[in-house]
């Protein structure tokens, strides 16, 4: 005997329910305890904001460099997600110059922190590396990307959904998809678009991505593999760079995989 409409319909949202919980709920419960038991600083007074030694003197690196940095921030929201940030070195420069977005102040700050500094005391990892001829060719449309940020005043800073520290990586990476660069899968706020409803495709990347408001999306393409995002947290494969995406902990590797963990 079939099952009455109103059971059948019970029965897929409670499957549904079951799939979300899975997904995101338990992931991002997992993601909170590990953090609780982390030893983390209780201010930003306390915290570590030195630099790591990742990366080499500047004036010990040959030629250009653009580095797309990552670490895990500060306070709870560590637990889910990390922040973002640019470096940059021309050709003949001595130092480095790392362009940050930040909540207080001047939202794009430059040379505010070491290049590979450490954030709330949390160690950086390098998301996209390019070094030589390759990077003295993307620095002039790197740095036109970085000036053409359009939420770069003072009040434009929102921390979630965005617009926040990773959707101004975000802009930059999309604008200039020769870099090679993948924002990790839990730098909240990189898929923040204005407005309501946005829907986007990238020729060059093969990339599609629709999102409301930032809260509640998906992408498929080439580099992003295929995505579901819900209210910041990404879960989701790679396939080009085998990996899942993880809610909260970020891309994790699969054999074969060259994908950096996300923290």
């Amino acid at each position: 005997m079939p099952k009455p409409q109103g059971s059948r319909r019970m029965w897929l949202i409670t499957k549904l329910a079951l799939a979300f919980g899975i997904v995101f709920v338990l992931p991002a419960l997992a993601a909170m305890g590990w953090w609780m038991l982390q030893e983390r600083p209780g201010s930003w007074r306390q915290a570590d904001w030195s630099a790591s030694g990742l990366l080499p003197l500047a004036d010990q690196v040959e030629g250009a460099a653009i580095y797309v940095m990552a670490a895990r921030t500060g306070g709870l929201k560590g637990a889910f997600a990390v922040h973002s940030w640019i470096v940059t070195k021309p050709a003949g420069a001595i130092r480095y110059t790392r362009y940050d977005k930040v909540g207080w102040g001047t939202p794009i700050r430059i040379n505010a922190y070491p290049a590979d500094g450490r954030w709330y005391s949390n160690t950086p990892w390098i998301v996209r590396a390019v070094h030589g001829e390759e990077a003295e060719r993307l620095l002039p449309a790197v740095e036109a990307a970085i000036a053409s940020y359009p939420y770069a005043r003072s009040g434009d800073y929102r921390i979630w959904p965005g617009p926040n520290s990773n959707s101004f990586v975000a802009h930059v990476v999309s604008a200039v998809p020769e870099l090679g660069a993948r924002m990790p899968a839990n730098a909240i706020g990189r898929d923040f678009a204005p407005g309501f409803a946005a829907l986007d495709w990238s020729e060059k990347t093969w990339d599609l991505r629709a999102t409301l408001g930032g809260y509640l999306g998906f992408a498929a393409g080439w580099t992003r593999g295929l995505e579901v995002h819900f209210l910041g947290l990404v879960a989701g494969v790679d396939i080009t760079e085998p990996a899942i995406k993880v809610p909260a902990f970020g891309t994790l590797p699969l054999a074969g995989g060259t994908a950096a963990t996300d923290g």
